[in-house]
């Protein structure tokens, strides 16, 4: 009597996938479906993720903290070099994956795995030596500014980005994508390329797909799909639509996830030669610099009303704390803002940092002309204050001492903006 053949359950719908042996199976050397909303990617390499752990230089009494550990590929490589790994994963399946992997193992009593975000999670009290990260791509900039804001920071930092990313960490200015983030990593670390590996090398299963919805023929059982590649290659394909009700005229374009390359940079933070200015201060003052990097100094301080209002308060609390007497009384013959500085190329939207994470809070919400021409009628009727004018010529006096006011903070050393800081210190001007 002939076996009965049974038809092959298909892939499961939960949080995991079954593997299988065929090429065009998504499920592929991937045993869990990623969350696009933690940007989740596995190192799938050996070979690679070798290296990285060769490029951090661990010694035997190394404590090395790793963030996003995934399913433990990293993690293996590097409890055989170090004494201790503390893993941390916000999921709770990768999390189980990575304790499996050692489980029963010598290797289990040296893994700590502390379940959380890392950006939340506070690292002063951990002692460790050696950051390594396969970095998800949400968290990239905040992890950069959390370590470097340690008071003990690690010795050497090894992390994974992407290219674009880590281009932005090593630009240098004039370059395209110099930013603030160039300018904070730079100031506190030594940062250097070790390792660019190639999209193939680290799959993603985000969602990137767009469809749009338009109207045009109806369609019964069938209708078509136009898949555009990377290098604008169009291929027409058809499915099957069975027991389901399609709305009429419905198109739709799916572009694939792009491939992204990776970078690993290492990141040496200066301890004894990092300067002695607040973080958080520096950072603040970038924040406005950087709002339009390609603006000059002179308009990004005082063409903004949003930037003079800030610096006010900032200098109003400073008068505060120091027992210094503000005067505040209106000003009679300046009922208007006659002289906001504005900068030729001001309203060129290529000037915009195209990064939402340099953007000023009280940047939030970007007006658009007719609001801003509002707004601008709205304050000429409002005096001006006594502390109004002394702040916006301490700027002005500050632009001036340090010859910076024709300058644009694209074009600007991590040097410069020290001494800009500087300045404003010396006229009790802070920014956090």
């Amino acid at each position: 009597m002939g076996k009965a053949k049974t038809s092959k359950r298909g892939n499961a719908t939960g949080p995991y996938e079954r593997p299988s042996k065929s090429k065009n199976n998504a499920a592929v050397n991937n045993v869990f479906k990623f969350t696009k909303d933690l940007g989740q990617h596995i190192l799938k390499n050996p070979g690679i993720a070798q290296a990285i752990v060769d490029k951090a230089y661990l010694k035997p009494t190394d404590v090395v903290l790793e963030v996003g550990p995934g399913t433990g590929n990293l993690t293996v490589q590097i409890l055989n070099q170090a004494r201790k790994v503390i893993a941390c994963e916000m999921d709770p399946r990768m999390a189980a994956e990575v304790t499996k992997r050692v489980q029963g193992k010598p290797e289990q009593k040296r893994l700590e795995v502390i379940l959380g975000d890392v950006i939340k999670t506070d690292l002063s009290d951990m002692n460790f030596d050696v950051c390594i990260s396969n970095t998800p791509y949400q968290i990239s900039s905040p992890l950069i500014f959390k370590l470097l804001r340690l008071p003990r920071p690690p010795r050497t930092c090894v992390l994974m980005f992407q290219k674009e990313f880590a281009l932005r960490l090593t630009a240098r200015p004039g370059d395209p994508l110099y930013c603030r983030l160039s300018v904070n990593a730079q100031l506190y670390a030594k940062i250097s390329h070790v390792l660019v590996m190639r999209a193939n090398s680290v799959p993603t299963k985000r969602k990137l797909a767009e469809q749009i919805v338009s109207a045009g023929q109806s369609s019964s059982d069938s209708t078509q799909v136009r898949e555009f590649g990377s290098i604008g290659l169009e291929a027409n394909t058809r499915f099957k639509v069975e027991r389901r009700v399609l709305l009429t005229g419905i198109t739709i374009i799916v572009r694939p996830p792009p491939q992204v390359d990776s970078s690993v940079v290492r990141l040496e933070i200066k301890t004894s030669d990092r300067p002695n200015i607040s973080f958080e201060e520096f950072d603040g003052m970038l924040r406005i610099c950087f709002n339009r990097p390609r603006k000059i100094l002179r308009s990004a301080f005082l063409g903004s009303k949003e930037v003079l209002k800030l610096i006010e308060t900032n200098y109003r609390l400073w008068c505060a704390q120091n027992d210094i007497p503000i005067d505040e009384s209106l000003v009679d013959d300046a009922a208007e803002d006659e002289d906001m500085e504005v900068d030729d190329n001001d309203n060129d939207p290529s000037n915009m940092d195209v990064d939402g994470d340099d953007l000023p809070s009280f940047f939030g919400s970007t007006k658009t002309p007719d609001e801003g021409a509002l707004s601008n009628k709205k304050s000429s009727s409002v005096k001006k204050t006594r502390l109004a004018v002394l702040v916006k010529e301490k700027i002005r006096k500050v632009l001036e001492v340090t010859e910076l006011a024709e300058s644009r903070s694209a074009k600007l050393d991590e040097n410069a903006f020290l001494r800009l800081l500087a300045a404003f210190h010396a006229e009790g001007i802070h920014f956090s």
